[in-house]
């Protein structure tokens, strides 16, 4: 045997796989995170998570869920993570905990307190002292109850991951943080394998090649590539030559595909999400996969086999088919080498480029056969070693060839069984298949019919008896008996349809939430400095636009509406891109309102967009009056390719060359008696910009614009050459910035109170019938009455409906959600127009605010659903 790269009490880790107390397993984990889940549920999902046949949960741990302001610190009620864990124990499930320090999982931040980020000096994800000095405050936090939780003594913990796919972030000193924050980890008492995820393949860049920190992947593939197996094979490869497993600790959630990666040498397979959840509040991120970034949703859900509120669905009885199979293999599985199939295998249909199987231990290999045609599609014929076997479409058959069966009371081999075996007992095996499968026992082949629901097939070879089920029926089998007679539990009963109720009449608050004063600033000061890290603030100024018939704002974040002289802009969300502002209407002295609100702060770190990096501050960034545009395209010396001296001058970006592709330099004298904004228009690939011999920046075409102070700067343009990107254009504005603001804030607290401690009885509400017309600006607190309703052991969901309004929802004094139902940027996530309302959850009170836009705001419609999916 190999010698233990990882050992703690009752947890080694080795290139044979994962051993937990002496027995070796093949671990099917499934992500559950009690800070998306009201307390109440935390039992019922991971009781649903082990009865799928999952035998671990992975769970980050926000460290910004449980520090709400600096040094002020909650682990209480839905922050109770030690009792969470001490549930998961009771409940029979392992956990991998994740404490970050950061965590990505589209959350606020990607966990990392908003208030970060106002240290110039504090650099995030680094070896830096000060980032290091509170993290250090979060672990000497969270480690403690990890390590009172670990297996076996005290808990379900066999495993503590470190930071999250480092491998994506530019940290300088990859071995020298990791380091850190290991032995951070070890002060503390962590005895379990510490591990670190690549998010990309990148093991160093992820672990630092640090001793004591196992790497583990996380594959996203496209569940219908044919090129997944020789990808993770190479992994698995890479991983045993350094005595260690193959830990995924994330991939997609389709079982199809797990399968796949099982028969790749996967010891440990965590699908990302297999159970869903709620961004409840203000703690969803922005900045996730769009372009260049989008919001994400209340509903929290990639289609795992749990919906989020709580519905089973049908990747739900494929856990329980693959569960089956790895518990009927057991040690045989858990001990076998990753290879490829000993004989040969070809398909009439779409499948791997280079299938996978699994040496397995004693003899005889798991080979793994999808058919990646789409489901509902005829099946299909593979040959195994001579032999066609039918394969249903969308599947993925685990077949088992040259077994010796004496472990299972028989002497002979189990030479092909083309389907799930998913129980083996003395004399029996136990089948699971859609289609006819195939038997090959020693000189004997059978073919048992495809097995019907309810009617299983029975034949019996050499003294075994072989025993096929319709994988329905495989997922409630509770035993076999010897003469093949098998014993299921009972069906659970289908979901009923699901009832709607329209709300048409609901009661409206005369005043709004308070306003907390925040003091008077020359320029718009970051909401974080305001002591606001969730929630929303309130900028105001008065401001002369005679003359003047443009503002330029910069580095506003993330929902901006903003009033000039009465007249409400658009919505503004561009994750701080500078955008020009037309106000001609305006004119002479007027006032300026500005309402942002935090949607969350960047969970990657997207250099295109101001607010998209991580650690960015939100706020309304800086507002400007644009004196004087002046066009400053020409004049512009170029440097490189075969231009000699004296350098000639073109206009930006008209250089000819063949040589495509090979940057070119252009350099010019740009002056300004004020401050001003360099604006290059046509922007295609990103070009790097440098003022005054400085360092260079990248500029994007999401964002492209230079900011400069007064006076005279040497600007140096780097840009590809590019004949076919249609040129570039420069123009200057002459910038004064709009000052003397004073402030207001609503954080989340502020918001919430006030949502819950109104008396329904207040003779200050009064009825009002829906559709619900409001002005852009214009915000009304709304009371919708519950107490009709029948209960619902999965909560309802509220659905409002209208044009030019955001919604945000509050219920058992905490905020839902927030809906924006019109004119919004790109969503992801799961329903982005719907709020859930917890069972047992009392009270439902909304905040609608009308928003500028092509329509006039209105609040049509308030669908109260209960879901059944």
């Amino acid at each position: 045997m190999s010698r233990p790269t990882a050992l703690s009490s009752g947890v080694e880790l080795d290139a044979r796989g994962i051993r937990i107390e002496g027995t070796e397993r093949v671990v099917l984990c499934a992500s559950l995170f009690y800070f998306r889940l009201p307390r109440e549920q935390w039992r019922a999902r991971l009781e649903q998570v082990r009865d799928s046949g999952y035998t671990c949960v992975d769970v980050y741990l926000p460290w910004n869920f449980h520090e709400l302001a600096p040094g002020r610190w909650s682990f209480e009620g839905r922050r109770d993570v030690a009792a969470f864990l001490d549930l998961a124990q009771e409940t029979g499930l392992y956990v991998i905990a994740r404490p970050g320090p950061y965590i990505c999982s589209e959350w606020d931040g990607g966990a990392l307190p908003a208030w970060l980020g106002l240290d110039p000096d504090l650099r995030v994800r680094q070896h830096e002292p000060r980032f290091l000095a509170q993290v250090t405050a979060w672990f000497d936090q969270v480690l403690p109850l990890l390590a009172e939780r670990q297996y076996p003594a005290n808990g379900p913990v066999i495993m503590v991951q470190l930071e999250n796919e480092l491998d994506f972030f530019d940290c300088e000193d990859r071995a020298g943080y990791l380091t850190a924050l290991r032995d951070q980890a070890l002060s503390h008492g962590i005895t379990v394998p510490l591990i670190a995820c690549s998010g990309q393949g990148d093991i160093e860049g992820a672990t630092g090649d640090v001793p004591g920190v196992i790497p583990a992947c996380n594959f996203y593939p496209d569940d219908d590539s044919p090129d997944i197996e020789p990808e993770v094979r190479r992994y698995e490869q890479v991983l045993a030559d350094r005595d260690l497993p193959l830990l995924i600790t994330e991939t997609n959630r389709r079982h199809r595909t797990l399968r796949r990666l099982l028969a790749s040498g996967a010891s440990l397979i965590a699908p990302y999400l297999q159970s869903s959840g709620w961004n409840f509040g203000y703690t969803p991120s922005t900045g996730n996969w769009g372009d260049p970034g989008n919001f994400m949703s209340h509903g929290y859900d990639f289609g795992g086999y749990v919906s989020s509120t709580g519905a089973e669905r049908p990747e739900y009885a494929q856990a329980q088919l693959l569960a089956r199979v790895i518990d009927a293999l057991g040690s045989r599985l858990a001990l076998a080498g990753s290879s490829v199939p000993r004989v040969p295998v070809t398909a009439d249909f779409p499948t791997s480029s280079s299938p996978s199987a699994r040496d397995l231990d004693g003899g005889g290999q798991l080979i793994a056969v999808p058919h990646l045609g789409t489901a509902g599609a005829a099946p299909g014929t593979a040959v195994v070693n001579g032999v066609p076997v039918a394969v249903a479409a969308d599947s993925c058959p685990l077949m088992l060839t040259d077994v010796p069966l004496r472990p299972w009371g028989h002497d002979g081999t189990l030479t092909l069984a083309s389907a799930d075996l998913v129980a083996a007992a003395d004399g029996v095996l136990t089948f699971s298949s859609e289609v006819a499968l195939t038997v090959v026992l020693g000189g004997n082949r059978v073919e048992i019919p495809a097995p019907a629901v309810g009617v299983p097939e029975r034949v019996t070879v050499e003294g075994l008896t072989l025993v096929a089920l319709a994988p329905g029926d495989a997922v409630r089998l509770r035993a076999t008996e010897r003469d093949g007679m098998v014993r299921l539990a009972d069906a659970s009963p289908l979901p009923s349809a699901a009832p709607s109720v329209e709300v048409r009449e609901v009661r409206r608050r005369a005043a709004g939430a308070h306003e907390e004063p925040a003091g008077a600033h020359e320029l718009p000061p970051a909401l974080e400095a305001l002591s606001v890290y969730r929630g929303r603030g309130t900028y105001r100024t008065t401001l002369d636009l005679t003359g003047v018939d443009e503002l330029l704002l910069v580095g506003a974040a993330d929902i901006v509406d903003l009033s000039v002289g009465g007249r409400v802009h658009p919505t503004i969300a561009r994750f701080g891109a500078a955008q020009r502002l037309d106000v001609r209407e305006a004119g002479g002295r007027v006032s300026v309102e500005a309402v942002v609100e935090i949607w969350g702060h960047a969970n990657f770190d997207d250099t295109r967009l101001p607010a998209l990096r991580l650690g960015a501050l939100r706020g309304l960034g800086s507002l400007w009056t644009v004196r004087d545009v002046t066009d400053v395209s020409a004049l512009w010396a170029v440097h490189g390719h075969w231009a000699g001296l004296p350098a000639p001058v073109r206009g930006l970006g008209d250089w000819s060359s063949t040589r495509v592709g090979i940057p070119v330099t252009y350099r010019r004298e740009i002056r300004s008696a004020t401050a001003s904004a360099l604006h290059l228009r046509g922007v295609v690939e990103p070009v790097r910009v440098s003022v005054d011999e400085g360092e260079p920046r990248t500029v994007h075409r999401e964002d492209p614009w230079v900011l400069l102070p007064a006076g005279t700067h040497r600007v140096s343009v780097m840009l590809p050459h590019h004949p076919s990107g249609g040129g570039l254009r420069a123009e200057l504005l002459g910038l004064e910035p709009v000052t003397g603001w004073t402030c207001a804030v609503q954080n989340d607290d502020v918001l919430t109170r006030f949502a819950a401690e109104a008396d329904p009885a207040d003779a200050e509400r009064y009825d009002i019938r829906l559709p619900l017309a409001l002005e852009p600006g214009e915000e009304a607190w709304l009371d919708v009455d519950l107490s009709h309703l029948p209960p619902s052991d999965k909560g309802f969901a509220v659905r409002p409906a209208g044009t030019q309004i955001r919604v945000t929802g509050w219920a058992a004094g905490e905020c839902l959600g927030r809906i924006w139902a019109d004119g919004r940027p790109a969503f992801s996530g799961g329903d982005s127009n719907i709020l859930w309302v917890p069972p047992g959850w009392s009270g439902l009170t909304l905040l609608v605010r009308g928003t500028a836009g092509p329509g006039n705001p209105e609040l049509r419609t308030l669908r109260l659903e209960y879901p059944d999916d």
